[in-house]
């Protein structure tokens, strides 16, 4: 009851001082129905206030929850792109590894034998020697990029692949490498054949038997 009096005095205070002019021309008790929906008025708009702090602390929270599972998302992600960077034994224990290295070894000794034999052979030209130079290099050049891209592929933190994309990658090189291997025996069993043949055509014993054994 005390709290209702202390209202309504209250409320005929705020009249008076608000609105003097009112006071004089209309009634006491219209004043108060005038200030009375005024305070309604605030008490919804504090209400709405109220309502939309609430919805924002909903959609902050949502907001956030979004953000942890994204940065979690990301953070497997990133797990899984660092793990594409890590060689496995799988891989590294791969047998045509081996086969790769011991392509290219030979590739490597034939080509500086059957060169040294072509560039000691007198019945070679000049310019046919610089084409062999040139035969000879790009195999080479061929043959190191490919040990290159197979030291990346075996190497950590060099390359993101899976298990699976690392042994295609390696089994690609191995027939490039073989490739390689296979066209230089028969560009020098070629070579070798011509050779022999303009020597014997030369009658040319000499050669035949110091640069290719042939007695």
């Amino acid at each position: 009851m005390k709290k209702i009096c202390l209202v309504t005095v209250f409320i005929f205070l705020a009249a008076t001082t608000l609105y003097p002019g009112k006071a004089r021309a209309q009634s006491i008790a219209d004043l108060i129905e005038e200030l009375t929906l005024d305070y309604q008025k605030l008490s919804g708009l504090k209400s709405i206030l109220s309502q939309m702090q609430q919805g924002y602390k909903i959609v902050s929270a949502g907001y956030n929850s979004v953000k942890g599972v994204a940065q979690g998302n990301f953070s497997l992600h990133e797990a899984f792109l660092d793990g594409l960077m890590m060689v496995s034994p799988t891989v590294r224990k791969y047998p045509r590894i081996t086969e790769i290295i011991n392509d290219q070894a030979e590739l490597m000794t034939e080509y500086k034998s059957s060169f040294s034999q072509f560039r000691r052979d007198k019945h070679f030209s000049v310019e046919e020697i610089s084409y062999m130079t040139d035969v000879y290099n790009n195999l080479v050049s061929q043959s190191l990029q490919n040990l290159s891209e197979l030291t990346m592929i075996l190497s950590d933190n060099q390359m993101r692949m899976s298990d699976n994309d690392r042994l295609q990658a390696i089994d690609r090189l191995y027939a490039s490498g073989h490739d390689q291997l296979t066209f230089l025996r028969q560009f020098d069993n070629n070579t070798q054949s011509i050779a022999i043949q303009r020597a014997e055509q030369a009658g040319d014993y000499n050669t035949l038997q110091q640069v290719y054994g042939i007695k």
